[in-house]
């Protein structure tokens, strides 16, 4: 052996080698073993893995010489196995939680009916009528063992539980996933029927007064040892663990109490025993103390069903100031007082999500058909409003539904929630701040301006807002206004007379040249198309510009509507690029590519170039020559455009220049000169200098390779430069580069400054430029830009995402967690009414497998199977886009033989605008109708 191989030997030997893990039928072959495996710190395999090997060992079907499947034979064989299944059960002190947990409810059955069985309990006796008091200590424990896991079981499986998520499919496992589910449902529903005889036996164990035993792995050997020695060993009450009768009747107390209080949902009356049974559980705790041998309550749990109990089981002597916290709000739910919930502005010992819980109980009772409800589920969401706006939470979409149609009755309950929620003499900055945001918020979403006034006239808002602050506000809801009034003290006789409709329309088309806002954008051109609809708004500014190059495609766009307002988003978004207003930019060209989304797939892809160029200038502008490196994503992005080859799609010079530019300033020069497309070098003579300059650059360090790439660099640069085509210079002119020695902003900003400006500045409009520059002006002005940027910031919606993965994830709150989902959508798309990013929504919360990018059939024909879990799916068939489904719906329904559900899933297929045939573009828009219609039902269901 050579040295190398025998200092390889040496290590290899030297290194720990993991333990080969015992074999299940290594337990068989020696008695001992098992005792020793369960003595380790970690044993391998766990013990809950061991009595599952054992029991899927010993209820194993044999097969007969005629290949006849029988069930498996009583030999010694199983008899063994099962026995050593009971002995790790009794090595984990018989723990129902720890079993319920990890072992399935057929494996859980098969090993307590075992028990039973070796416990010597009468085979064919109903449990009910046994006497507990006369069967020996272990007997009884038996018995009682096995009724509290029936209990709980029907208890838990009361409860929705999250379905895992399907594998790719496999026949054989599937078989096998199907066969357990059977027996489960098999199981469960003896249990159901056995339920109120598993009570009563619980109920009777309580008036024990003997301590109990339960069996152990010595106890266990006993039996198979002698049988007889050791059943009459139990009879004398010497074998076995000791439990204390307080322990057993903690247990069983805690387990009718579930029992009781899950029964309360149908019987109200059941909640005064659960409530009796989790207070004699509290007792029996304090009484055992902090180390019981057999007791497993999870005390917090326990906690949560005492507080239930006592808001749900009130004594009728009990008067409303000796209620509890939570029994006021459940008092206040029923008589239909909302005043708890303004108190607790203050006081804040509500838990938020618990209010919220409240008034999503408060709506689902009013959409049952209690009217009166709704004047209460409004002040109660006012009141929740003003608490997350007071804790600088994001706020919840029914506050905007509701402030869709305003009244004055509601601006005035507003006002006076926000006034008795906060004392401005003790409140905190944060809460100041944040509700004067609110407010102004409010009166810029708000269209009445009546509504505006009452608003920041209000001696609260007068109080919050600075007077600056109040008079940009009304300036702006002025200009906002329909009518000629813009007098804070409005002559009746005149100002209330309507502006003609011409005046309207040149108000409106004013303000829409003004407006950079988006939304507002919008929301003008919806207005001036109802006015109107013979007028080509996009030409009413002769400043608006788009590139040639998508003239042509936008104005190709039907609708009027959508056409005028691709182009004026898209203008006024290159506009304030030119300025470096990057954040209106961003804003204009995120609405503008949502929209084109919806029906033009070249349009988006223009759109998102232009968002590149955006970012592009954005990160020159943010930077400033500091020297921080771009984000990944955006040279891959940059990349990612100049290997782009779509031919039917307009491209700008500009963005080309700015991408190899960009490359250029971060030295990207291993991609420009090696990987980057030759067909664009050839056709692109900013790309071939671009190349050329990376290739000089990259081969400078080299002695001579960097000779070539200099001179063909120096030829394209002569050429540019050159006033002929020759590379020599010529006699006729000379060649020089323009040296600008004075920056170009120089001259405007000292114009600006100066005493007569019309003679140093030729300008369209000089009547806007001051004549002096007032400081602290300026510094107002920037105040009031630093808080406009703290209000646009409350429509973030990353937050509640955040929240909603949590609730889904970690607590398992599904209902929760769908709350916050289809919040975040709907904050996101304006209510559904715009398509809802992609981003936002992940596979693990798509509410129809449709949503996804690839649909996932299998787990929609798996849904759709289920009959237990759509009684009224026919009612949802209008939203289905997705044919595929709708036909497996017609054969699901053909071949149960429901002939009025089918025919609806056939109508479904036969509208026009899900025909195959038709352009992508009426596909898309098919789709996201759909899309909408399900999420605004949704949301109405959970908000």
């Amino acid at each position: 052996m050579s040295a190398e191989a025998a200092d390889r030997e040496a290590v290899t030997s030297s290194r720990p080698c993991t333990p080969p893990q015992t074999i299940w039928f290594e337990f068989l072959l020696d008695e001992g073993l098992l005792e020793k495996h369960l003595q380790k710190s970690f044993p391998d395999p766990s013990p809950i893995q061991l009595i599952n090997q054992f029991l899927e060992q010993a209820s194993k079907p044999c097969v007969n010489e005629q290949n006849q499947v029988q069930p498996p034979t009583d030999n010694r064989r199983n008899r063994t196995l099962k026995l050593l299944a009971l002995k790790v059960a009794a090595h984990l002190k018989w723990d129902l939680e720890l079993l319920e947990k990890s072992l399935s409810v057929p494996v859980l059955n098969m090993l307590l009916n075992e028990l039973l069985c070796v416990s010597k309990v009468p085979p064919g006796v109903k449990h009910v009528e046994l006497d507990l008091a006369s069967l020996p200590p272990t007997t009884a424990m038996a018995v009682l063992v096995y009724n509290r896991w029936a209990v709980r079981t029907t208890v838990q499986s009361s409860f929705p539980v999250k379905q895992p998520k399907p594998g790719p499919p496999q026949l054989n496992i599937m078989s096998q996933m199907q066969q357990e589910k059977e027996l489960t449902e098999t199981i469960l529903k003896v249990l159901k029927e056995q339920a109120g005889d598993s009570i009563l036996v619980l109920e009777r164990a309580l008036e024990l007064t003997a301590d109990l035993r339960v069996h152990t792995m010595r106890t266990l050997d006993q039996l198979v040892a002698e049988p007889g020695m050791a059943n009459g060993e139990m009879e004398t009450s010497t074998a076995g663990l000791k439990i204390s009768t307080d322990e057993m009747h903690c247990q069983v107390c805690y387990d009718l109490g579930t029992v009781f209080f899950n029964q309360g949902s149908t019987t109200p009356a059941a909640y005064e025993s659960a409530k009796e049974h989790f207070f004699k559980t509290n007792e029996l705790l304090s009484k055992i103390g902090p180390e019981p041998v057999h007791c497993r309550i999870d005390q917090s749990r326990l906690g949560g069903y005492c507080q239930a109990c006592a808001v749900l089981a009130i004594p009728s002597n009990v008067t409303e100031s000796q209620l509890t916290t939570y029994g006021h709000v459940h008092h206040c739910i029923k008589s239909r007082n909302y005043q708890i919930f303004l108190d607790d502005n203050v006081t804040l010992s509500l838990l938020a999500y618990f209010r919220q819980s409240v008034l999503r109980e408060l709506y689902q009772m009013a959409q049952s058909g209690d009217s009166a409800l709704e004047e209460v589920c409004f002040k109660v969401c006012i009141c929740n409003t003003v608490r997350d706006v007071l804790e600088g939470q994001v706020i919840g979409v029914r506050f905007h539904q509701l402030m869709l149609k305003p009244t004055k009755e509601r601006i005035d309950f507003l006002l006076e929630a926000c006034v008795r929620s906060l004392n401005l003499d003790q409140a905190s900055e944060n809460s100041k701040r944040h509700l004067a945001a609110f407010l102004k918020t409010l009166c810029q979403s708000l269209d009445d301006t009546q509504f505006v006034f009452m608003i920041s006239s209000h001696e609260l808002c007068m109080r919050l807002l600075k007077d600056e602050e109040r008079k940009v506000l009304l300036d702006q809801m002025r200009k906002r206004s329909p009518r000629v009034n813009l007098c804070t003290k409005p002559l009746t006789v005149f100002y209330d007379i309507p502006a003609s409709a011409s005046v309207n329309i040149g108000q409106l088309e004013h303000q829409l040249i003004l407006t950079i806002d988006s939304w507002r954008v919008r929301q003008i051109l919806i207005e001036l198309h109802g006015m109107t609809s013979d007028r080509q708004f996009w030409t009413i500014s002769s400043k608006w510009e788009v590139p040639t190059v998508y003239g042509g495609i936008i104005l190709s766009i039907k609708d009027n509507l959508t056409r005028d307002l691709v182009y004026v988003l898209m203008a006024k978004g290159l506009h304030c690029i030119a300025i470096k207003d990057f954040t209106h930019a961003r804003q204009l060209h995120s609405t503008c590519l949502e929209l084109v989304t919806e029906f033009s797939p070249k349009l988006r892809q223009v759109m998102l170039n232009e968002m590149l160029l955006l970012d592009i200038s954005a990160h020159e502008e943010a930077t400033g020559g500091t020297g921080d490196h771009p984000p990944a994503d955006l040279a891959s992005r940059v990349r990612g455009y100049l290997e782009m080859r779509l031919p039917d799609i307009p491209l700008r010079q500009i963005i080309t220049e700015e991408c190899v530019a960009f490359l250029l300033n971060w030295k990207e020069n291993e991609y420009l000169t090696l990987q980057i497309p030759p067909g664009l070098v050839q056709n692109n003579p900013y790309v071939k200098l671009g190349q050329l300059l990376a290739a000089t650059c990259k081969e400078l360090p080299g002695p001579k390779e960097s000779r070539r790439t200099a001179k063909d660099l120096w030829d394209v640069v002569v050429q540019i430069f050159c006033l002929s085509n020759q590379h020599k210079r010529g006699n006729d002119g000379k060649v020089c580069l323009m040296k600008h020695r004075e920056s170009t902003m120089e001259h405007p900003s000292l114009t600006v400054t100066s005493d007569d400006i019309v003679n140093d500045v030729t300008a369209e409009h000089t009547s806007i430029w001051p004549t002096s520059v007032e400081l602290g002006v300026i510094r107002k002005n920037v105040e009031v830009d630093k808080l406009d940027l703290r209000i646009r910031s409350w429509s973030y919606s990353g937050l509640i995402k955040e929240s909603s993965s949590i609730y889904f994830t970690a607590t398992n709150q599904f209902s929760a967690a769908m709350y916050f989902y289809l919040q975040t959508g709907a904050i996101c798309s304006d209510f559904f009414n715009k398509a809802v990013p992609p981003e936002v929504y992940t596979d693990m919360v798509a509410i129809l497998c449709q949503f996804l990018r690839e649909v996932d059939y299998m787990t929609a024909f798996k849904a759709l199977q289920e009959q237990n879990s759509h009684d009224a799916m026919d009612s949802y068939y209008d939203y289905i886009w997705d044919i595929t489904i709708l036909e497996y719906l017609t054969h699901i329904h053909h071949k149960r033989g429901e002939t009025d559900k089918r025919q609806i899933a056939i109508k479904a297929i036969g509208q026009s605008e899900l025909n195959s045939s038709n352009p992508e573009e009426v596909l898309q828009l098919a789709a996201q109708k759909r899309k909408k219609k399900f999420l605004q039902a949704m949301a109405k269901l959970y908000f």
